[in-house]
Order: structure tokens, then sequence, then C-alpha cells
């Protein structure tokens, strides 16, 4: 009973009258020292016969959404009170995910449905006024829908990516092995432009468990928006780095000194088209966000003390 108890993905405990008892790993987290940034707020809150309902705390990941609620037990003629902690933002985020996708996959089967009769009558009125007297207006204006047609169908399939990812498969990952070999895949080109960039990770050993090709995917990912962001910058600078939170989670950072996410566009560049630069695709966030959700973890954009962003992963 007490392992079933330990994976339940809420944080419980029961509360006697000496004592308030973490039955769940999660709620150990949460009470142990770094899990919030202030425990006597959580101790006031479960100690609270009152409140119920949503709740916010800011713990090692951020400012989170939980949904509290106590229920009164008789065990032994002893009363006891049952207090879980669900997190409301994990199962947003879940069911948002979800909705995406199954947008995504009926906008890409509408749109190829539409494309492939567009290109294919284009391509054969085109051969049909290959003779001497085809009319040039026509043929250019067929050849124009070819190529749109072609640059719709190059659009479909990139986005594909965003709704269509494999399942993640999960092993331990050394992370500072995986940050060698970005360091030697990014170095030069970052040399190029008279830039840098620093892998750290901040003690011997450090591992975590993950998909390693997708998470080598999300940081590539994360640095080429850094590249993109610090473009107008005379010296560019990211910083990736790994560590262990106060709370014992592991957090990957990836930092730089562009030009910063605009003030109050951070809660959208996560969204599926969303671009803050002109003529972006909007694709690389969202497919971040989605490959960290489905390895366990969470992305979150950080706005640094000093300028530019700052992306942090936490598993």
């Amino acid at each position: 009973m007490q392992v079933q108890l330990e994976h339940l993905p809420v944080a419980a405990w029961i509360q006697t009258e000496q004592a308030l008892e973490p039955l769940t790993s999660r709620a150990r987290r949460l009470s142990a020292p770094g899990g919030v940034r202030d425990r006597d707020v959580v101790n006031q809150l479960l100690r609270s016969s009152e409140r119920n309902g949503p709740v916010t705390l800011d713990t090692e990941r951020g400012s989170e959404r939980w949904q509290l609620q106590r229920q009164v037990l008789a065990v032994e003629g002893k009363a006891q009170t049952l207090i879980a902690l669900t997190p409301l933002e994990q199962e947003l985020e879940s069911e948002s995910l979800h909705a995406w996708q199954q947008l995504l996959r009926v906008l890409t089967h509408e749109i190829m449905n539409s494309l492939t009769p567009i290109k294919s009558l284009s391509e054969t009125a085109g051969g049909l006024l290959s003779e001497p007297d085809g009319k040039a207006d026509l043929r250019t204006a067929l050849d124009a829908i070819a190529r749109r047609a072609d640059s719709l169908s190059s659009f479909v399939n990139n986005y594909r990516k965003v709704s269509q990812w494999p399942q993640p498969t999960l092993a331990p990952v050394d992370l500072a092995a995986l940050f060698k070999r970005l360091q030697q895949a990014v170095a030069q080109t970052w040399a190029a432009r008279g830039g840098e960039i620093s892998f750290e990770v901040s003690s011997p050993g450090l591992r975590l468990m993950a998909d390693e090709g997708q998470l080598e995917q999300v940081l590539l990912a994360l640095i080429n928006n850094a590249e993109q962001a610090t473009a107008e910058q005379f010296k560019p600078q990211v910083w990736v780095l790994a560590r262990q939170s106060r709370g014992g989670r592991l957090q990957i950072s990836v930092r730089d000194n562009g030009s910063g996410v605009p003030a109050g566009l951070e809660r959208q560049i996560f969204l599926p088209f969303f671009s803050t630069r002109e003529g972006g695709q909007g694709i690389g966030l969202t497919v971040v966000r989605q490959l960290m959700f489905g390895m366990g973890g969470r992305v979150r954009h950080v706005r640094p003390l000093e300028r530019g962003a700052m992306f942090v992963l936490s598993f």
C-alpha cells in the first residue's frame, strides 16, 4: 500500500492532532528545503481547516497552481484529515497539448487533401499549354499555382512534427557527455559569429532519465532560438547549465544576452504558429514543450535579472 501511495501524482499528507505526515514523494519534495520558496506558507495552508480549492505556490519550478482538497477520516476511532494537492497546470498542459495535436492532425489532413488535386491539375494544364499557341499569361498563372502548392505542402510537412512525434524512450543520460557533443556541434558556428557558447555541469556524474535524442533536439532548438535572438549583439553569448535545485530536481537552463521576450508575450511563445520574429514559423518552442512533456518534464521562460532570455528545463 505504501509503495502505491508513494508514486501517486499528487502531494498527499495525513494530519493528526500531533503531526502532519507526508504520504507521497511529491508531498515530501514540497516539504523539503527548497521545494517551495516559503515553507511556512505551505504549512499554514495545510493546517488551515477552512481553505479548499485552487491555490498558487511558488515552487522550485516557478509559480504553480494546485487544487487543495481535504477529507476527514475516522481511523481506529480517531479523527484524521487526508490532505491532497493536485497539480492543476500539469493536467491543463496535458489537455492543451492533446487538443493542439488533434487540431493539427485535422488541419494537416484537410490541407493535404486540398493541395493534391490543385497541384496535379496545374501540372496537367501546364503540359497542355506547352504547344506553340499556348497562352503565356495562363502558363504564368498556373506556374504560380504550382509553386504556391509546393510552398503550402512544405509548410504542412514542417508542422507535422508538432503533432506527430515518436514516444520517448527513457534511459539514463550522462549530461557531461551530452554537453560535450553539443559543444563540438555548435562551437564553430558561434565562434564564426564572434560569439561564445558555454556548457557547464554543476557536479560530476550528473545524470537524468530522458530520451537522449529528444533532449538533444530540445537543447538544439533552444540554442537556435538564442542564436536568432542575439543576431544584433556585438558579442552574442549563450550559457547552458545543468544543476540540481535545492529541492533535488534536475534543471537545465539556456540563457542568452539577446533582446529577450517582449513583455506580455511570455504565455504565448509556446503556442503553435506564434513567433515574436518577423518571418518566424513559431514551431521551435512548441516542439520543445511537447518533447519535454513527453519525457515527464517541463519548460518555462524566466526573465533574467540582466538582458536576454532564459529557458529552464525541469525534470
